[in-house]
């Protein structure tokens, strides 16, 4: 009975309901420490590359333009943090205030599922490319892709499975060894380039890049962040109070993305090479540092993913609130480790959840909208009854949604539609709750 027990308090149990107050125990600086691990990975190092690579930025600039665009966009995740912090419960079954249950349970939360389900199989893949090619170059010997891939995608979803205590305790024991190969790549930066381009040059290289390009790299790190809204509560649930939650995010956001984008625009400043994991291993022939690159590129990769697998599980959990939370989890783990097996499955599948970004983008503005300017980031007791109704719907936000998506569609890809639509609908949507004359 007591091993039991012990395991039961191993994994974490808790689903939808509230969690008790006596675990509501995590300070900011932990919340800080897994946002710092899980910032710097090939997927989040693609924007500030490119505003350098293809937009043609200066690499200060592209630096200073990404941070700006995805610290406005983490300001809103932290924001819509609160109501776990507060309640003590997932984001998507908070967004059942906002969108009513069927609307969260049968379209945000599927959304949510299905992307991070996608993001759990390409950072996975691409994660498991990087590893297969950098022991090639160790060794001199291929193995095959599977043999990386399966494994890695297990231990992630087991980490999963365990729960917060394990993502924490995870990503606090991989952060200095993450810090350790992020400032290897800048010392491999720093002492492998000679002319003009050398690093040392940074600190007298002009602002270079118009407006207009500034911005739409800005919107790009914005959009990319800001669907971080409808999952920052599956963390914060656990704080010790709204504000270690709201500030623990922030500043470990803050701070991971300013690494990433200092990495990321050097790899490309450098070396034209969007992947600094690729750039920065091939300005060497030490074991050691090919090793200590590789160890980061594995260690951010199941950073990240152990964050995909938790909140992904929370997702699937809404929709399917007769499972329990493990049960949840290991739905999500096995349709994971599967995916993360077929990379030309996966690569199909890009066009399609690419689509699902005119309506990830919607509904992150009707969220944000309605939970800071609407409810003016409070809860009332009328809004927390809808958490326990069985059918309830917001009729209104659905409406909002599909237009927000037919506009997202509507514009090309060079006026940064994502950021249109998110500003168009956090104005409109708000004014007309506000503003209706009829219940």
């Amino acid at each position: 009975m007591k091993a039991a027990a012990s395991r039961k308090e191993l994994i974490e149990t808790i689903g939808l309901e509230a969690v008790p107050k006596k675990r509501q125990n995590t300070s900011w600086y932990r919340f800080a420490f897994i946002q710092i691990a899980v910032a710097a990975n090939a997927g989040n190092f693609l924007v500030p590359a490119l505003a350098v690579l293809e937009g043609g930025l200066s690499f200060w600039n592209g630096v200073l333009t990404t941070c700006i665009g995805a610290i406005l966009g983490f300001l809103f995740v932290s924001y819509l943090s609160l109501p776990g912090a507060r309640l003590g419960i997932p984001a998507q079954y908070a967004i059942r205030t906002i969108l009513g249950v069927q609307g969260a349970r049968f379209l945000s939360s599927p959304i949510r599922s299905i992307t991070s389900l996608y993001w759990f199989s390409v950072q996975t893949i691409g994660g498991t490319y990087v590893i297969q090619q950098l022991f090639i170059r160790m060794t001199g010997q291929e193995v095959p892709f599977l043999l990386f891939s399966i494994p890695l995608s297990i231990l992630m979803v087991i980490l999963a499975i365990i729960g917060f205590d394990a993502v924490k305790k995870a990503t606090t024991y991989f952060l200095p060894l993450l810090l350790l190969g992020e400032f290897t790549i800048i010392y491999i930066y720093f002492t492998t380039n000679h002319g003009d381009t050398a690093w040392f040059t940074f600190q007298l290289e002009p602002m270079q890049g118009s407006l207009t390009t500034m911005f739409f790299y800005a919107s790009l790190a914005f959009v990319q962040y800001v669907s971080g809204v409808s999952a920052s509560a599956d963390m914060t649930r656990y704080a010790k109070t709204p504000a270690h939650g709201f500030w623990g995010l922030l500043i470990g956001n803050g701070i991971g993305f300013f690494i990433t984008a200092l990495i990321g625009c050097a790899s490309a400043y450098l070396f034209h090479d969007i992947n600094p994991y690729v750039s920065s291993s091939g300005q060497t022939d030490s074991p050691v540092i090919i090793g200590i690159i590789t160890l980061t590129a594995v260690v951010s990769m199941i950073s990240i993913n152990i964050s995909n697998a938790y909140t992904g599980g929370y997702s699937l959990l809404n929709t399917f609130s007769r499972l329990t939370r493990v049960q949840s989890a290991v739905m999500f783990g096995f349709l994971g480790v599967l995916l993360s097996g077929f990379p030309s499955l996966v690569n199909e599948a890009e066009s399609y959840i690419s689509l699902l970004g005119g309506l990830i983008i919607p509904i992150s503005a009707v969220i944000s909208g309605d939970y800071l300017i609407v409810k003016r980031l409070h809860l009332d007791k009328k809004a927390i009854e809808q958490l326990t109704k069985t059918s309830s719907i917001n009729p209104y936000a659905l409406i909002f949604i599909i237009l927000g998506s037919l506009m997202y569609f509507s514009f090309p890809d060079n006026w940064s539609p994502g950021f249109i639509t998110f500003t168009v609908l956090m104005v409109t949507y708000p004014w007309f709750m506000k503003h209706k004359t009829w219940s």
